[in-house]
């Protein structure tokens, strides 16, 4: 596998471990504690905290900042200029410093450009927040969110396709590209895979 590539104009602190096959572009700055999986990309002008876990092949569109204490699990999709926050309640006069709040995107969820994840939430396994939508409490896997504040409109599949099952009760739907089969039961979706 491929060294990771880095632009001349990135910088990356020492200490900062970068896997295999990712691509830092353009004004990137990764902090010296800040830990990046393979296959990942980087977008323009992102910037990536000390604490930070990214897992593999994660993309990161341009003007993104990521910072402390969020985990980003494999696969999680990060559209231009959406936001993470760490401090719940900031005051530019008040060290919060050590009232940073854990936020943890699961595997493969999408966030839209533009959404904001307010800090201390868990965005579930291939959630789809809209662009512009804001996160404030946890999300629930496969769910789509959309609004200020967000709620739920639906469900998507693995794919990223809206699957047509109501948002609450029990029933079942077939993604139409890969087949998988997605159960609802007692307000929870999970997918069976295919056929």
């Amino acid at each position: 596998m491929a060294a990771a590539s880095i632009h001349d104009t990135a910088i990356v602190d020492q200490g900062a471990q970068i896997g295999e096959g990712s691509r830092i572009w353009h004004w990137v700055h990764v902090c010296g504690g800040a830990v990046i999986g393979r296959d990942c990309s980087l977008g323009q002008n992102v910037f990536v905290g000390n604490r930070v876990v990214i897992g593999h092949n994660v993309k990161i569109q341009n003007n993104v900042s990521v910072y402390d204490n969020v985990t980003l699990e494999d696969g999680v999709f990060c559209g231009p200029s959406m936001v993470f926050t760490n401090v719940y309640n900031p005051r530019a006069e008040v060290s919060r410093k050590d009232e940073y709040r854990n936020t943890l995107i699961r595997r493969g969820a999408t966030l839209g450009a533009n959404s904001t994840i307010v800090c201390g939430v868990t965005v579930g396994e291939y959630a789809f927040v809209g662009a512009g939508a804001v996160i404030n409490r946890d999300v629930p896997a496969f769910a789509l969110m959309v609004g200020v504040p967000a709620r739920q409109a639906g469900w998507m599949s693995r794919f990223g396709e809206r699957l047509p099952l109501p948002l609450r009760g029990d029933a079942e739907a077939i993604c139409p590209n890969t087949g998988e089969r997605y159960v609802l039961k007692d307000d929870v979706l999970t997918v069976l895979g295919a056929p």
